[in-house]
């Protein structure tokens, strides 16, 4: 007797307008108890999601990468596209930016806060944080943002909108 082939089950997330790449592998990974590299390997790309959520685009993820994360994670490749840089932006990969009053309306990383010629949020007119202003220590990379808190102090991000400058 043979066991039939099954198809392993996932739980679906969805992701946040503006969200970026590594946030939404990261909620995807908790929610499913995967590694990046198992993640990798139920897509068939071995250790490319490390690097994606690090914001490594160097090489920049292929359509074929992308259709093949999309087929695990169930989100189209086009709305996985729209979770990296534009072509042509600058990404600082470190340190890890947010905005605590955005944080607030959308429990998110939004895949702007990185781009390079982003100083501030154009929606609240508040410089960008790149560590918490409680304990100052730097934020650890959107993949790791399980509760929304600073790894060190447990401050939550919303709280930290009070503490961010006017631009």
């Amino acid at each position: 007797m043979t066991a039939p082939d099954v198809k392993p089950w996932l739980f679906i997330i969805e992701p946040y307008p503006g969200e970026s790449l590594s946030h939404f592998l990261g909620r995807f990974r908790r929610a499913n108890h995967l590694s990046a590299a198992g993640l990798g390997n139920l897509a068939g790309i071995g250790a490319v999601v490390a690097r994606w959520e690090r914001f490594h685009f160097n090489p920049r993820p292929s359509q074929q990468e992308l259709e093949a994360i999309a087929s695990v994670v169930e989100v189209d490749a086009d709305r996985l596209a729209q979770m990296l840089p534009p072509l042509g932006v600058g990404m600082q990969h470190e340190p890890i930016r947010l905005c605590g009053a955005c944080y607030a309306v959308t429990p998110c990383h939004q895949i702007e806060w990185q781009f390079k010629e982003m100083g501030g949020c154009n929606r609240h007119n508040l410089r960008l944080l790149s560590k918490c202003p409680k304990c100052e220590d730097r934020f650890k990379i959107p993949a790791l943002w399980e509760y929304g808190l600073c790894g060190r102090c447990r401050t939550p991000f919303a709280e930290m909108a009070e503490c961010q400058k006017r631009i």
